[in-house]
């Protein structure tokens, strides 16, 4: 199940219990934007039905990244424009039946059987509008500005902007509720890309999972991130052990130990 609440005039976001994703909408005066598209087809098609209550208006999506829980319902939307980063689309390639099976097995584990079969029939999309770095999308009255803010939660992050508004959809660059994920992240450099979050000047951000946040949030989180940044620094350089990183992080071990794992692979 969904819920609405508009965070801006015609900026929405459709909160879900499962996994506490959050969802995007923006519309115009011609057309509207959907910011991610949820976990399978069957979450994607309720979505849509849902924006189709809102409005009526032609719809492109854009993708914050390709993980499952963001980019497996885009075939509820049929035929339209799909923006992303290129690094989206070539991990949707080469990971994407991964990430089915990885996470349909997760499902089957713990006896939920039904939210396993909607995965495996998920049709993968893959998007044929491309962000190497910015792009605007012009709704009619209203421009959404789509920007890559540099490799963070992964190597293929988009944000999307509405300046009039003062909103910001951050995708998994910015967590409420839960520790940002390390799992296929560049921990060294994702707190600059939250400066980029931050430069935007917006006032209220949606992270890809959780309630949507003010910047002084984003700023807290921000440090954080350097905090385990620094640490993850320190561990590949020998200065500390791992043992006393986990204990020093603002995070609970099993991130940390992630985000230490990521560190060393890309040292």
């Amino acid at each position: 199940m969904g819920r609405w609440a508009e965070v801006a005039d015609r900026v929405w976001v459709r909160r879900h219990d499962a996994l506490d994703l959050s969802l995007g909408l923006v519309a115009g005066e011609r057309a509207c934007l959907v910011v991610d598209t949820g976990a399978d087809e069957a979450q994607g098609a309720g979505f849509a039905a849902a924006v189709r209550e809102l409005t009526g208006l032609p719809w492109s999506v854009v993708l914050t990244h390709a993980h499952f829980d963001h980019a497996f319902g885009t075939a509820a939307f049929g035929d339209c424009p799909v923006w992303a980063h290129p690094g989206c689309r070539a991990d949707l390639v080469e990971h994407g039946e991964a990430q089915r099976s990885q996470w349909a097995r997760y499902y089957r584990e713990r006896g939920m059987e039904d939210a396993a079969a909607r995965i495996e029939a998920a049709r993968l999309v893959l998007p044929d509008r491309t962000v190497e770095d910015a792009a605007e999308i012009d709704l009619g009255g209203r421009v959404v500005r789509l920007a890559h803010p540099g490799p963070g939660h992964t190597g293929h992050d988009l944000i999307a902007h509405v300046p009039d508004s003062g909103v910001v959809f951050a995708g998994d660059l910015v967590e409420q509720g839960a520790p940002p994920s390390f799992d296929d992240s560049f921990p060294g450099r994702w707190p600059a890309a939250v400066d980029r979050i931050l430069a935007t000047g917006a006032r209220t951000v949606v992270p890809g999972h959780g309630e949507p946040v003010d910047a002084a949030f984003v700023a807290r989180q921000r440090d954080e991130l350097a905090e385990v940044a620094a640490l993850c620094l320190a561990v590949t350089k020998g200065e500390i052990p791992a043992e006393e990183a986990l204990a020093r992080s603002p995070y609970p071990a099993e991130f940390t130990s992630d985000a230490l794992g990521r560190a060393a692979a890309l040292a």
